[in-house]
């Protein structure tokens, strides 16, 4: 097996919001895997305050560059191994892995990764930015003339009664039949996530994500069964899974693929969230096509759920390829050829 990489810088249609500042494009590696005549392709797209930084991404994808095994399993071993630390180079090649091993088997990817039955689409959530609340009700109305069923509104970064008129007039505006859910991305202290809870249940609200910060777990559990279900996110990727389950914090996890290491891992967090009786929801971190298909896949070998967040490329002003996944009437495709589907992110 071969390993070769590639850098490439791709920009965002309005600057993303990361705890580490704002940024414009997203910035990354594509990956190649070579083996016996076919070849899987990767993506290592790092994200401040959820990865590793792009220096270090670079530095795991020259070391996995490095490797030489006889034994093509060995070689797995030490290309993974090589980027234990470093969760978006390690998603880069266990992605680029994961492609050739399914296409050798000629099997769609979600097959590789577990999936037992035929899936075409992902039911996907729309996300309705921090603005006014007309701002915020002309966007939903939007999203739903445009087909979803779903819609996650940012709330937090205002004072709690404006967010609750927001949610409220969108509620209004929407009607009873579509889904809303409300992302606080740990803004909050337990006082305030108590009242937001109670006022979002009014708003029939289905799941608050993230309402406290990272560490507060406890927290999290006391605010759980107050009538909206509590999901977590950097709690899953900074706190672990494990860790996760045993404070009991939580009706939902959010799995990002890129920031747990690969699609593999985010399978197999999935999986035991499942087994615990913790729905996941799978999203990305705002990546190209190639790590976004591989998302949707990940989605689509797991049982049926609520919408993923997956309807994230019309973020990007440009791509690194033509996108075999595009979103229909609130549903993201599945692509179904062998592998991961995506053409053309590795011209020669």
């Amino acid at each position: 097996m071969e390993l070769a990489y590639r850098p490439f810088s791709l920009a965002l249609t309005t600057e993303l919001e990361t705890a580490a500042g704002p940024i414009a494009q997203r910035e990354g590696f594509l990956v190649r895997i070579d083996g016996d005549g076919e070849y899987g392709v990767g993506e290592a797209t790092p994200l401040p305050g959820w990865t590793e930084s792009s220096v270090e991404c670079e530095r795991a994808l020259e070391r996995a560059a490095a490797v030489t095994a006889d034994d093509e399993d060995e070689a797995c071993r030490r290309l993974l191994a090589a980027c234990e630390d470093a969760p978006a180079a390690r998603h880069g090649v266990a992605l680029a892995l994961s492609d050739l091993r399914a296409k050798r088997d000629r099997v769609s990817l979600y097959r590789h990764l577990g999936g037992d039955e035929r899936v075409d689409y992902v039911p996907v959530n729309a996300t309705i930015g921090d603005g006014t609340p007309a701002e915020t009700v002309d966007a939903a109305r939007e999203a739903v003339e445009e087909g979803f069923r779903t819609l996650k509104l940012k709330v937090g970064a205002r004072p709690l009664e404006s967010d609750v008129e927001r949610v409220r007039r969108v509620r209004e505006a929407v009607g009873p039949d579509v889904e809303l859910r409300a992302d606080a991305n740990g803004a909050w202290n337990r006082d305030e996530a108590r009242d937001a809870v109670a006022a979002f249940a009014d708003c029939d609200v289905a799941l608050l994500e993230q309402p406290l910060p990272v560490d507060d777990l406890a927290g999290h559990a006391e605010v759980r069964d107050a009538g909206v279900e509590i999901g977590v996110d950097e709690s899953v990727v900074e706190r672990g899974i494990d860790a996760v389950l045993a404070a009991d914090a939580a009706d939902v996890v959010v799995l990002k693929p890129m920031a747990l290491g690969g699609p593999d891992v985010a399978c197999e967090v999935g999986a035991w969230a499942l087994e615990c009786d913790v729905t996941p929801i799978v999203t990305t971190t705002i990546d190209g096509v190639v790590a976004r298909t591989g998302a949707v896949h990940v989605a689509a070998s797991l049982p049926e759920g609520p919408a993923c967040g997956l309807a994230t490329g019309d973020l990007l002003a440009s791509d690194l390829a033509p996108d075999p996944a595009p979103v229909i009437d609130g549903e993201i495709v599945v692509p179904g050829s062998n592998g991961l589907g995506v053409s053309g992110a590795w011209n020669e």
